[in-house]
């Protein structure tokens, strides 16, 4: 008997399935993400081969940010950013927390202003004769 295509799967690979969820851009860098450790399925350390199933629990770290998720559904195939979100759900914690850390990153860059344009000779000179004040 031939299994048709269309028939949901009981299990996907765990580099698929961040790339079905949008959480990476391509397969391998969902790859590299599991294999360097920013990926954590029920608390361990799982390799990129490794197979999703319903309602396990994963924390993936994405730059900055770290999700808290639950598995809701299973794909292998990259859609639309609707049905993306709904193949997971995000614990209200893990939301709260990405939240605060960006009005934290938000406020930290309160106050700067960047140049409106290129530094002329004269300021490039006077930098240059400063130096980095910073490493001061």
């Amino acid at each position: 008997m031939t299994e048709t295509h269309n028939a949901p799967a009981a299990a996907v690979r765990l580099d698929v399935w961040l790339w079905a969820a949008r959480f990476f851009k391509t397969r391998s860098l969902a790859k590299h993400a599991v294999e360097t450790g920013k990926v954590e399925i029920d608390g361990q350390r799982p390799k990129s081969s490794r197979s999703v199933r319903v309602g396990d629990a994963l924390r993936v770290q994405r730059g900055e940010e770290t999700f808290e998720i639950g598995v809701r559904g299973l794909s292998d195939t990259r859609g639309p950013a609707p049905v993306a979100q709904a193949l997971y759900e995000e614990t209200e914690a893990s939301r709260r927390a990405r939240e605060e850390q960006r009005l934290q990153r938000a406020a930290a860059r309160d106050g700067y202003l960047p140049p409106e344009h290129k530094p002329d000779k004269r300021a490039r000179r006077l930098i240059r004769a400063l130096g980095d004040i910073d490493a001061l």
